[in-house]
């Protein structure tokens, strides 16, 4: 029996909020199976450490510092990627933040900050690569939403409405595509550490309590490979991927 074709080996894959959780395991994955992983995050060094790790291991990597509500940051990225590689094939906007808190708490700089890195990040991402798909006559882009753009909970109700802007976002684009593939993949809840800029106490309770039982960032990273490793005519346009024993 012959071998299945690998349709990822040699794309040129950007990952935004790649310096850690599903990011960085996107981008190990990925770049194990040939393709060119570019690595972008403001943690430069960590960015770093895991582009050479993964270049030790025989990989692609390239890393570079990312603000994804800054345009310019974006573009500049996308541009890199282009100029080393020769090619963008693909772009996973990944990054993204979840300052969970009751709407009462009015914490309105952190709803202006997930609306910047969760919506603007994902528009400056698709702004970056669509001309550049045009010019190719293809490409790929891969948002990340969440269970929360499917059901709202409480103490999220600004980060779901973010959430479900991505995946509004994601259908648009797909239905005025005709040769660029589109995929949001709805994570449940994993372990990584989205979450961490919580400053409501109960919300940081809450959010321990649901990651009792939770995915690994690979669970995430796999399903990214199954949207990228299709054939050229077929475009996976959701995942949605929750642990067994959870009802969230």
């Amino acid at each position: 029996m012959s071998n299945p074709i690998n349709h990822v080996e040699n794309k040129t894959v950007i990952i935004t909020g790649a310096s850690s959780g599903i990011g960085e395991a996107t981008a190990r994955l990925l770049a194990s199976r040939g393709a060119n992983v570019v690595l972008g995050a403001r943690r430069t060094e960590r960015l770093d450490e895991i582009a050479t790790e993964i270049e030790a291991a025989g990989g692609r990597a390239m890393a570079r510092s990312v603000d994804v509500t800054n345009a310019d940051s974006v573009e500049a990225l996308v541009y890199n990627a282009n100029n080393l590689y020769g090619r963008v094939d693909a772009i996973f906007n990944n990054a993204g933040v979840m300052p969970l808190a009751p709407m009462s708490a009015l914490k309105t700089d952190e709803w202006d900050n997930m609306i910047n890195v969760n919506i603007r990040g994902v528009l400056n991402g698709i702004a970056a690569v669509l001309p550049l798909f045009e010019q190719q006559g293809g490409g790929h882009v891969i948002n990340t939403a969440s269970i929360a753009a499917h059901n709202v909970y409480s103490s999220a109700a600004v980060y779901c409405g973010t959430k479900y802007a991505v995946w509004a976002i994601s259908e648009g684009l797909r239905q005025e595509s005709s040769n660029v593939r589109v995929t949001t993949i709805s994570p449940g809840v994993v372990e990584t550490e989205l979450g961490h800029d919580i400053s409501d106490p109960n919300s940081k309770e809450l959010l321990t309590q649901f990651r009792q039982i939770a995915l690994s960032p690979d669970a995430i990273a796999r399903a990214v490979l199954y949207a990228l490793d299709q054939p050229a005519d077929v475009d996976i346009n959701e995942v949605i991927v929750r642990p067994t024993a959870s009802a969230f």
